[in-house]
């Protein structure tokens, strides 16, 4: 795959919230990820915000614990990142739930901005869908660090510097 897809990947951002978050950024936010992740131009993916009630419900329903949480990731085709060289497969990615009133607290309990824990928990997200996890140590600093990285970059975007993608985009080894 060759050039920046990210213009052309199909990302729904659904705001069932009442929070009103910034949709355009967090699909912009999310073409981002996808496309740093190699993954093919016609990779679709839902991103769903939600309040605390229907956090609640779907945690309960999925992961039998009925109290809301900041997200949860629901993969769909099992993608997973490209490799340079090598032509990604298509398909639907997945659907993230993200809550912004959790988002919230918790920013205040890290000290930063809520959107930033969107953004997070946006990349976050998606990283899970895409296969990644951080119950063992070395999960976890391998995901962690690939969501600073990819955070990083896209604040780069945002301010207008230019950000060259990152060697190794691929699931780190």
């Amino acid at each position: 795959m060759t050039g920046d897809h990210e213009g052309d990947m199909d990302v729904d951002v659904l705001d069932e919230s009442g929070a009103g978050v910034d949709v355009v950024e967090l699909t912009r936010l999310a073409r981002f990820v996808m496309s740093r992740m190699r993954l093919h131009p016609a990779t679709q993916m839902c991103l769903r915000l939600v309040d605390e009630a229907t956090m609640a419900a779907l945690k309960e329903r999925w992961m039998d614990s009925a109290e809301p949480t900041d997200v949860l990731s629901f993969p769909m085709d099992e993608l997973s990142s490209g490799r340079p060289g090598q032509e990604p497969d298509e398909g639907y990615l997945g659907d993230v739930a993200l809550c912004p009133q959790v988002a919230r607290r918790q920013a205040t309990e890290h000290g930063h901005k809520p959107i930033e824990e969107i953004r997070l928990l946006t990349v976050h997200g998606i990283l899970h869908l895409l296969g990644y996890d951080h119950t063992e140590p070395d999960e976890h600093a391998a995901m962690f660090g690939l969501q600073a990285r990819l955070l990083a970059e896209w604040q780069g975007v945002r301010v207008g510097e230019s950000v060259e993608p990152a060697a190794g985009r691929g699931r780190p080894a």
